[in-house]
């Protein structure tokens, strides 16, 4: 049978993104048979960027599956047939449950499987001791236990992408310390009426990305790229900027479009959007491309700084440590003081291809400046 002999939707491969031009399917959320409705999610497919739900096109009966899970699929090919409830659709439903229909007879066999009578001797046998020699194996079995699974596609990706960024650039981290016991007393403060403002939390994030953004602007060896063979070198006019996400499929880098026009309130919506649409599935190939320099929050786990790896062709990538309160000593009026304050690690990895140490040290600094003295009230 031909999808051409049926008089229902096509379901093809839609776009997943700019210069993506396939997609893996890894999992058929319906079978054929099944009821759907227009806008509900039919199957998942993985890109080299992004894993995604297809939702269905009309509502209707799946009547067949043209590919099948862990097929390599073109954009625009066809994935499945979709017929109008009632009529035609009825004939497909009965295919599938009579092939596994043939199928739970073999359940028989589990009838035959009553080796019950093994377990109904055993309840009579309580007060002699066979009985517990028998959980033994299982817990010894259970204990030497392994399981081997297929890398999903996108950790794959991950997997190659970083081993190419630090085989293409020489990579080296500069770490600073920053006092950000203003921002602390200026989130105190504030937190509750911009919680009530915009129903998102007050972070330090937004505070650490518009600082680096603002910074940006002034170092622009950080916001740039290389080409291939090293004889170019783009310096970005805006900064799209890339925010490394934790999620059950692994590591994701969204991307926050001219990031130098937003404020601590835009960049924390911008920051809370995007880390949603990731951890639900949502997130699209487009805007997890073309950044132009990143932030990765290695202290949202309680780390206090990392070596982060650059994400090519991008010249920096800057992490941001955990904010902890520490003894710090400090002088005022010429007296030495030792007060407790809100301190964090920052660190820059960068292309040392044609960024100087010098470079990224002016960077960090500049990041520091700002985020201990540059930030009131009217920034929020």
């Amino acid at each position: 049978m031909t999808t051409e002999q049926l008089a229902g939707t096509t379901v093809r491969m839609p776009a997943l993104g700019e210069s993506v031009d396939e997609g893996t399917i890894t999992r058929w959320l319906k079978q054929p048979g099944d009821h759907v409705t227009a806008e509900e999610p039919l199957l998942e497919v993985a890109t080299d960027k992004v894993d995604t739900e297809i939702p269905s096109p009309v509502t209707g009966i799946l009547h067949c599956i043209v590919a099948e899970e862990n097929d390599v699929v073109a954009i625009d090919a066809e994935l499945a047939i979709i017929t109008e409830s009632g009529g035609t659709a009825a004939a497909p439903t009965p295919s599938p449950p009579t092939a596994s229909v043939q199928v739970p007879p073999a359940a028989p066999a589990p009838t035959a499987a009553p080796v019950l009578p093994v377990s109904a001797p055993v309840p009579p046998a309580p007060e002699p001791e066979p009985t517990p020699a028998v959980p033994a194996p299982r817990e010894q079995t259970a204990a030497t236990d392994s399981v081997t699974e297929k890398l999903p596609r996108i950790r794959r990706t991950i997997a190659q992408r970083m081993v190419e960024s630090l085989q293409t650039a020489a990579q080296l981290t500069t770490v600073l310390e920053v006092d950000v016991t203003a921002i602390a007393r200026l989130r105190a403060a504030h937190k509750d009426d911009f919680m009530q403002r915009t129903g998102i939390k007050l972070s330090f994030l937004p505070f650490f990305a518009k600082a680096a953004v603002d910074a940006l602007a002034e170092h622009r060896v950080l916001n740039a790229s290389l080409n291939q063979d090293v004889t170019e070198v783009t310096y970005h006019g805006v900064c799209h900027l890339g925010m490394a996400v934790d999620s059950e499929k692994g590591l994701m880098v969204p991307v926050i479009r001219d990031a130098q026009t937003l404020g601590i309130e835009d960049l924390a919506r911008a920051i809370a959007d995007k880390a949603d649409k990731v951890r639900t599935g949502t997130i699209t190939a487009d805007e997890l491309s073309g950044g132009t320099f990143t932030l990765t929050n290695t202290g949202s786990r309680g780390a206090l700084f990392d070596t982060p790896i650059i994400n090519q062709p991008q010249t920096g990538i800057l992490g941001v440590g955990a904010v902890v309160e520490r003894l710090v000593p400090t002088r005022q009026d010429g007296e030495l003081r030792i007060d407790v304050r809100s301190m964090a690690y920052l660190s820059i990895s960068y292309d040392h291809r044609i960024v100087d140490g010098a470079d990224a040290a002016r960077f960090l600094t500049a990041i520091k400046a700002r985020l201990e003295n540059g930030f009131t009230t009217d920034d929020l």
